[in-house]
């Protein structure tokens, strides 16, 4: 039996209009995102395979094309579809992050990193640069690394933000390994980013270590 078959209150795309996204499941959500299934499986029992197979959102989201495309119907079309609203959350959360009252928000900071690391098996160092009014002005990607280790030049930073005319910044990055606190040497390179900065009377308002959902705030823990 397909999806158009079944009894019209019991199919997702309606009960979502009717009851909101929150009431559907993981699977009935993939669902609407896939439209339609595939040879012996509706839409939702696709959305089912898809979420045994991969365990988690999480890990679904970050496949890349080859561990996508495992599953039956699930191809290169789907997998670009996918990314294209990854990219459309990420840039969403962005705009609601130029808002200033926002941006105070550790929760919507700690959200938007969490897709903008999503899926990463590298790791990678990223700085958010703001202005005197607290209005973030831009979001880099300034390193990248291997599993373990990322090489963060003080210097490259410091120009970075000066090119911007940025009065404080805040620091990101993860750790794919899937823990989320802090290496000696991420509080090592935190305190010479500090010291640097410092000298060209920029402030370090943050650092964040991003583990799939789990968000360290150097802040929080009293680490600058």
């Amino acid at each position: 039996m397909t999806i158009n078959q079944w009894p019209k209150h019991q199919r997702p795309r309606e009960r979502l209009i009717r009851d909101g996204a929150g009431a559907l499941s993981d699977a009935e959500l993939l669902a609407i995102f896939l439209r339609v299934g595939v040879r012996g499986s509706d839409a939702v029992q696709l959305g089912q395979q898809a979420m045994h197979h991969f365990g988690s959102l999480q890990r679904l989201f970050g496949a890349t094309l080859l561990e996508f495309s495992a599953i039956n119907g699930m191809g290169p079309a789907k997998f670009a579809q996918l990314q294209a609203v990854m990219e459309l959350a990420r840039r969403a959360m962005l705009e609601e992050l130029r808002n200033p009252t926002t941006l105070g928000s550790p929760q919507a900071v700690k959200q938007y990193l969490r897709l903008l690391f999503n899926g990463r098996t590298f790791e990678s160092f990223y700085v958010l640069f703001l202005d005197v009014k607290n209005r973030l002005v831009d979001v880099k990607e300034l390193f990248r690394g291997t599993l373990t280790h990322t090489s963060v030049y003080p210097r490259e930073v410091v120009k970075e933000a000066l090119a911007r005319n940025a009065a404080s910044i805040m620091l990101a990055h993860n750790h794919p390994s899937g823990t989320q606190d802090p290496s000696e040497a991420d509080l090592r390179l935190t305190r010479a980013l500090v010291q640097a900065l410092a000298l060209v009377d920029i402030r370090i308002l943050d650092h964040f270590v991003v583990a799939g959902q789990h968000v360290h705030s150097f802040a929080e823990h009293g680490q600058l």
